[in-house]
C-alpha cells in the first residue's frame, strides 16, 4: 500500500488527483465546524455532551458535525437512504429497471438525477425532524419561523454540498467520493479512541497495570479484526472459463483459458450501511413527534429503544438482543440484494455462451447459470454472516465500562474504503504505465 502511494506521488497526473481529493476532504472537515445560524453554541455543548443512540451514530458518521449542529450535521445519510429507495424501486418499477440495466450513460444520468431529487426531499424531512426534536431543548436562540427556516435550509445546503463533493471526488479525484466522506468522518474520531485508551492506562494520575493490559488486548483485538476484514475483502473464488478457437477476420484465434473472479464479500460494506440506516430511521421519526420518548413507556417508546439499540447501551440487554437478531437478518438480506444487483448469473452465462466459452464440466446455457448461482449463493451466505457477526459483537461491548469509539462496523467501513481506494490508485498507475508504453 505504501509503495503504491509512493509511486502515485511520483506520477504527475495521479498526484494531481490525490491533491484534489485531499483538498475536497479539507473542505468537508472545515464545514463540520461551521455551526448553522440560530443555534446557541453554549447550550448546544451541554446538550450534546454525551450523544448516544441515534445521535451518537449520526455523530460518528458525520465526523462530529452532528454534535456541533454544523451545516454537515446530517452527513451523507439522506443520499444513502435515497440510493436504497432507488434500488428497491428499480426492482418493482419496470421502467427504472430498464434504465438501470439497459439505459447506458444516459440511463445512469437519469438514475443519478432521481437519486438527487429524493435526497433533497429526505434532507428536508430529516432537517424538519431534527428541528422539531430539539426546538424545546434550548439549543436554538428562539423558536421563530425564521430560525427554523434558516436551520432547515442550512442543513439541506450542507447535504447538497456533500453530494457535490462526493461526485467531484469520484469523477476527478481518487476513490468513491461518498465512501471517502464516510471514511473521513469515522477516522476523525481516532483522537477520541486514543484518549479512551490513555484513560484506561492512567486513572486519576496513577498508572494502572490492569488498564494497560486491557488496552493492549483491545489493540490486539483490533489488529486481528482488521486482518480478518482484509482477508475476507480480498478473498475470491476463481471460476475457470475456456474459450474455443474461433475466426476473427482472416485469422484463427487460439483457445484461451481465463477465470471469473467472484469476491467472497462482493457487496462490501454497503449492507451494513443500508441496515444501520434502516434500523435507526424509526427512532428519528418517533423522536420528532414524541417529546422525551427515551423516558416513557408504551409501544412507541419500546420501538424507539429497539431502534437505537444498534448504537446505545442504555436500553437494556433485551432490546439489544432483539435488535441484534433483526440487524443480522437485515445485513444478510441486504448482502443478497446488493450482490445480485451487481452480479447477474444469467447475464454472465449468456455472455460466456455468446463468446464461445464454457466452464469445464458444465454445459453452456442454463446449467452454467445454475452453477454460478450456486457459487454466488454460498459466497453470499458466508459474506453476509461475516459482516453481521463483525457488526453485532461490538454492540455488546457497550455493556462494559469501555467507551470505544471504533466498533466492528467502523472498522469494516474504514478498511473496505481504504482497500478500494488503494486498488483504484493501482489501476490509475497501471493505466498510466500502459499509456506510456504505447506512446
Amino acid at each position: 500500500m505504501f509503495k503504491t502511494i509512493k509511486n502515485a506521488l511520483k506520477t504527475p497526473e495521479v498526484r494531481k488527483k490525490l491533491l484534489y481529493t485531499l483538498l475536497l476532504i479539507v473542505v468537508f472537515r472545515i464545514g463540520c465546524f461551521i455551526t448553522v445560524p440560530g443555534v446557541n453554541t453554549v447550550t448546544l455543548k451541554e446538550a450534546m455532551g454525551s450523544a448516544d443512540g441515534i445521535a451518537g451514530l449520526i455523530n460518528m458518521i458525520s465526523g462530529g458535525a452532528f454534535s456541533r449542529f454544523s451545516m454537515f450535521a446530517m452527513s451523507i445519510t439522506p443520499y444513502i437512504t435515497a440510493s436504497i429507495v432507488i434500488q428497491l424501486l428499480s426492482m418493482i418499477i419496470p421502467s427504472l429497471e430498464r434504465l438501470t440495466k439497459e439505459g447506458g450513460e444516459e440511463g445512469r444520468k437519469k438514475i443519478n438525477r432521481y437519486t438527487k431529487i429524493i435526497t433533497i426531499i429526505l434532507a428536508l424531512v430529516e432537517s424538519l425532524v431534527l428541528y422539531i426534536s430539539y426546538k424545546d431543548s434550548g439549543i436554538f436562540v428562539n423558536n421563530e419561523f425564521v430560525t427554523a427556516a434558516l436551520f432547515v435550509v442550512a442543513l439541506i445546503t450542507g447535504t447538497s454540498i456533500l453530494m457535490w463533493l462526493g461526485e467531484q471526488i469520484t469523477n476527478k479525484g481518487i476513490g468513491n467520493g461518498i465512501s471517502l466522506i464516510i471514511f473521513v468522518g469515522i477516522i476523525s474520531g481516532l483522537p477520541s479512541f486514543v484518549t479512551t485508551l490513555w484513560g484506561l492506562i492512567v486513572v486519576d494520575g496513577a498508572f494502572s497495570t490492569t488498564g494497560l493490559l486491557l488496552s493492549i488486548g483491545i489493540l490486539i483485538g483490533a489488529v486481528i479484526l482488521i486482518a480478518g476484514v482484509v482477508f475476507v475483502q480480498q478473498a475470491e473464488r476463481r471460476v475457470p472459463v475456456q474459450y474455443s478457437k474461433k475466426v476473427v477476420g482472416r485469422k484463427m484465434v487460439g483457445a484461451q483459458n481465463t477465470h471469473i473472479p467472484l469476491k467472497l464479500a462482493m457487496a462490501g460494506v454497503m449492507p451494513i450501511i443500508f441496515a444501520s440506516t434502516f434500523m435507526t430511521f424509526p427512532a428519528m421519526i418517533i423522536s420528532a413527534f414524541v417529546k422525551d420518548i427515551a423516558n416513557q413507556t408504551g409501544f412507541l417508546a419500546g420501538l424507539y429503544k429497539f431502534s437505537i439499540a444498534t448504537s446505545s447501551s442504555s436500553v437494556g440487554i433485551g432490546y439489544s438482543i432483539g435488535n441484534a437478531i433483526v440487524y443480522l437478518l437485515l445485513i444478510i438480506g441486504f448482502t443478497f440484494f446488493y450482490t445480485y444487483a451487481t452480479f447477474n448469473p444469467a447475464e454472465v452465462s449468456s455472455n460466456i455462451k455468446k463468446n464461445g466459452g464454457f466452464i469445464p464440466g458444465i454445459r453452456a446455457g442454463k446449467p452454467t447459470t445454475e452453477y454460478l448461482s450456486s457459487i454466488i449463493s454460498k459466497l453470499t451466505w458466508f459474506g453476509g454472516f461475516f459482516l453481521a457477526i463483525i457488526a453485532i459483537i461490538p454492540m455488546f461491548l457497550r455493556f462494559t465500562n469501555l467507551n470505544i469509539a471504533f466498533g466492528g462496523t467502523s472498522i469494516l467501513i474504514v478498511v473496505g474504503v481504504a482497500i478500494e481506494t488503494v486498488q483504484q490508485l493501482e489501476s490509475q498507475l497501471a493505466m498510466r504505465h500502459y499509456k506510456g508504453f504505447l506512446e
